[in-house]
């Protein structure tokens, strides 16, 4: 048997297009970016412009296009476009806020408190022992952990590095120093049940949880209600999450999850663009 390269008599590549929701002034925004950075390593020429990669990228990030697709309608390797991606997504994650200057921000700007909840982004299930700490019980799924902060707008002003799925919220917070990077900018945060535990100081509590069932413990009516007036107050940083993996990139991560960290800081840093156009 002989391999063949070419293709039948009958057969042609067709190109369709597809629609890319986002602003102009995310995608120049991204092509400006990438100029700026040709010049500064003297890069003579790409073999498109800045604004037709800026848009390819997009497409793989937004509607997590195969790289082998794009690189198909647009005559480039796959290769190229993928060094294109880590490329820009390189650029982006520089842009992230840090936890600091992110509460700075929000402490400068008249802000009182901010929300603070974990999630979970689902990742391919690998082989071998050493996934078996990506495997989180509560969501009965394979996937990393991340931390992250809204003002109360419900804008993410911040997102931790990426841990093991099975991580819980406490432990993470505990990890990035959460607390007192709140009690330095003078800050206080809503969080859920899952971070019970994590501010022991009951005359002066910086982060304020709700009030837990047991069986032994039913609520009083005045616990409910502040429940409820807790998880109307949490609302935002659930509506930050969900503009965030309106990135279908992030529907199920195919990507080595070393390099997850990076992704969700660009990822964070296009959806600001888009919310606060």
């Amino acid at each position: 048997m002989k391999n063949v390269k070419k293709r039948a008599e009958d057969t042609c590549s067709f190109v369709y297009q597809c629609r890319l929701p986002l602003s102009t002034r995310t995608v120049n925004h991204l092509a400006d970016l990438l100029r700026r950075h040709l010049k500064a390593i003297r890069s003579r020429w790409r073999i498109l412009p800045p604004g037709k990669i800026a848009v390819i990228v997009l497409a793989v990030l937004r509607h997590d296009q195969r790289l082998a697709d794009m690189a198909g309608g647009n005559n480039v390797s796959e290769s190229t476009v993928r060094r294109w991606r880590d490329e820009l997504i390189g650029l982006l994650a520089a842009q992230a806020p840090r936890l600091d200057r992110a509460l700075k921000t929000v402490a400068r700007q008249g802000g009182e408190v901010v929300r603070i909840d974990g999630t979970l982004i689902r990742t391919q299930r690998r082989t071998g022992k050493a996934d078996r700490r990506n495997y989180s019980g509560k969501h009965h799924s394979h996937g990393l952990h991340f931390l992250a902060l809204a003002d109360e707008r419900g804008r993410l002003i911040w997102i931790s590095a990426s841990r093991p799925g099975r991580t819980h919220d406490n432990t993470a917070a505990r990890h990035d120093h959460i607390l007192a990077h709140l009690r330095a900018a003078g800050l206080g945060a809503l969080a859920d049940l899952g971070f019970r535990g994590l501010d022991n100081d009951i005359r002066d509590p910086v982060i304020v949880t709700g009030y837990a069932a047991s069986r032994t413990h039913k609520l009083t009516p005045g616990q409910k209600d502040a429940n409820r007036v807790l998880a109307v107050g949490r609302a935002p940083v659930e509506h930050g999450f969900a503009h965030l993996k309106h990135w279908r990139i992030l529907a199920k991560l195919r990507s080595d999850p070393a390099r997850a960290t990076r992704l969700l800081r660009a990822l964070l840093v296009l959806t600001n663009l888009e919310v606060n156009r």
